[in-house]
């Protein structure tokens, strides 16, 4: 027999009744029951009953092991008693009674529990992440995790594409984050950057002639982290195509994408066919470039009702004096809720750092429908009728309302509308919504730095190309830019390429870039540009993301091994460290950390 194990902790049926065989794993859970020990026994692929009574030679060692050792059992194997299987374990009809036991690994007091799945601190969590990978729900994620990544592999083979392996060390790129930089020491004073993203490597492989490339590839930016962004490093799919226009790109990876969530859905629906919405439109019906669809709310927009002449409520007119909006968000149902309901809503906002949340409330009063509540009063009973029909709400309904510059109003109702979804329970959480976001601006204004700079991928195609670029004002441009939303999460982003080294100048110049800087920094893909670059595209989809949504985690730090924490420290492995003074010397380095 095997020095360690016969078979498995998951693998023992009720075939294998009467065997003698050997178990190896670690104690999950030890009763005692009247004197006769249970210890379940676990391994990766499971879990096993074992029983030690006190005619056993292995009595003496069970009744001294604890939770989380490591022990070899030797046992037959024999049908549980009537009335004790457990219908919830592949192996619940069996037990092990066991005749021998041996220590192979003793443990401690555990600094935190692995059965069960209580909350625990993270920080503990993380320092001993080891032991957190033990228990059961983060383990489960890890390995769906793998599942996933072997998913997109072969579905991304079977569209013919080709997996290439492009360098870690390489220069700094414009992906919109900070660099790692890695100093030099065979060339003192300059340093490598870890990639953003495989961005210059990915196109001059189709500069090469590779018609279909794609890898998991490893990410590096130096952002902060929140819960659906890890700290320093992240995976993604990359790929890039050769001869396609963006519906070619989009018809390509629609279905390796929804046949990944087809696959691992847990009998959640999944999108058909994604709907395709321009970023304008979305900015409006949705007040994010992210919608969840699952939440069935629309915004609509009243700045023309509110600026009728009729209607007296100075705070919105004022608003739309000043070049504002007022957007308009349904709450159907909501008629009926009492009046906590309205000034938490209220409160919610002003925590936004919004004045309010504006609302009427809906009501018929001889087959008419009428308005109540603060802003009522001040909007005649034409204007509400139109303000209902723009927004689908009518008696029994209430209408909320969000004011100001358009970019913080949109912002404000789509915040407002995924609360009252929540709110009122509209969303539909047994589905997963995913859509195309296209036509993204080119540019953006920079207010921090006074210019213009680009909203998304610089090497992106603006649409009109050079014509554009020369006769439209920078600020309307659009590109050809598409991200791909799921349930309120973006988990693709992608574009058709410049290819035409006179357009990606122009571009960057109007960037604040020069014609030399284009040829310093990109100097690979702008020389490529030169000798037949063919027209290409691409995107990247997070691994990290897609797995959180299938996992139904909240937090990226659920479905990755050994994640940092919100201080983006290793609490494990101790990183970031200091580096000894041998190291500096021989990078040539000298430190100027900040006085504390």
């Amino acid at each position: 027999m095997h020095r360690y194990r016969s078979h498995t902790c998951g693998a023992l049926r009720p075939s294998d009744i009467g065997q003698s065989v050997r178990l190896s794993g670690w104690c999950h859970r030890i009763r005692d029951h009247g004197g006769v020990l249970f210890i379940d026994l676990r391994d990766h692929y499971g879990l096993t009953q074992c029983v030690v009574d006190p005619d056993s030679a292995a009595f003496r060692l069970a009744n001294e092991v604890r939770s989380e050792w490591v022990v070899r059992i030797d046992g037959k194997v024999r049908q549980r008693p009537e009335g004790t299987a457990n219908a919830e374990l592949p192996t619940g009809q069996i037990e092990l009674y066991v005749t021998e036991l041996e220590v192979l690994g003793p443990a401690g007091d555990l600094p935190l529990p692995v059965f069960g799945e209580q909350e625990y601190p993270e920080d503990i969590r993380l320092r001993y992440r080891f032991l957190d990978l033990r228990r059961e729900k983060l383990h489960a994620n890890i390995m769906r995790r793998t599942q996933v990544v072997s998913s997109l592999r072969r579905r991304m083979g079977e569209a013919g594409f080709f997996e290439f392996q492009t360098p870690i060390l390489t220069a700094s790129s414009p992906e919109g984050a900070r660099d790692f930089l890695v100093p030099s020491r065979l060339h003192p004073g300059k340093f490598y950057a870890l990639p953003q993203a495989p961005q210059q490597y990915k196109q001059l492989l189709m500069m090469s002639g590779f018609d279909r490339y794609f890898q998991i590839a490893p990410c590096f930016r130096d952002e902060d982290p929140r819960a659906d962004r890890f700290y320093g490093e992240f995976y993604q799919l990359d790929l890039e195509m050769s001869f396609v226009t963006q519906d070619d790109v989009l018809g390509a990876m629609e279905p390796v994408l929804r046949g990944v969530f087809e696959e691992f859905a847990d009998g959640k629906r999944v999108t058909g066919e994604f709907p395709r919405i321009p970023y304008a439109e979305s900015m409006l019906k949705y007040g994010s470039d992210k919608p969840d669809l699952r939440n069935p709310l629309l915004i609509a927009d009243v700045t023309e009702e509110f600026s009728d002449e009729s209607v007296t409520f100075n705070a919105f007119k004022n608003v739309i004096k000043v070049g504002g909006v007022v957007r308009a968000i349904p709450g159907p149902g909501a008629g009926a809720q009492p009046r906590s309901f309205f000034d938490k809503l209220n409160d919610w906002a002003r925590s936004e750092g919004a004045a309010g949340l504006g609302y009427i409330i809906l009501a018929d009063e001889n087959e008419k429908v009428v308005g109540r509540g603060p802003i009522a009063k001040f909007v005649p009973e034409d204007v509400l009728a139109r303000i209902c029909l723009r927004a689908g709400v009518g008696a029994g309904d209430a209408v909320f309302f969000a004011a100001g510059e358009e970019a913080k109003a949109a912002s404000l109702a789509g915040k407002a509308r995924l609360r009252i979804g929540e709110e009122l329970d509209l969303v539909d959480r047994e589905q997963f919504a995913l859509a195309w976001i296209t036509d993204f601006p080119f540019y953006e204004w920079d207010d921090e730095n006074k210019k213009v700079d680009f909203a998304h991928n610089p090497f992106s195609m603006p649409q009109g190309g050079m014509d554009a670029l020369q006769t439209q004002e920078p600020l309307t441009l659009k590109a050809f830019q598409y991200d791909l939303v799921c349930n309120g999460y973006e988990i693709a982003s992608g574009g058709i390429r410049n290819q035409l080294p006179d357009v990606m100048v122009k571009a960057f110049e109007i960037a604040g870039y020069t014609r030399q800087d284009v040829e310093d920094r990109f100097g690979g893909l702008y020389r490529a540009f030169h000798y037949g670059a063919p027209p290409h595209g691409g995107m990247a989809a997070g691994v990290d993301r897609i797995v959180m949504l299938v996992c139904g985690a909240k937090n990226l730090r659920e479905v990755a091994l050994f994640p940092m924490n919100q201080q983006a420290e290793d609490l494990l492995m101790g990183a970031p460290s200091e580096p000894s003074a041998k190291q500096l010397r021989e990078l040539h380095i000298r430190l100027n950390p900040p006085q504390k």
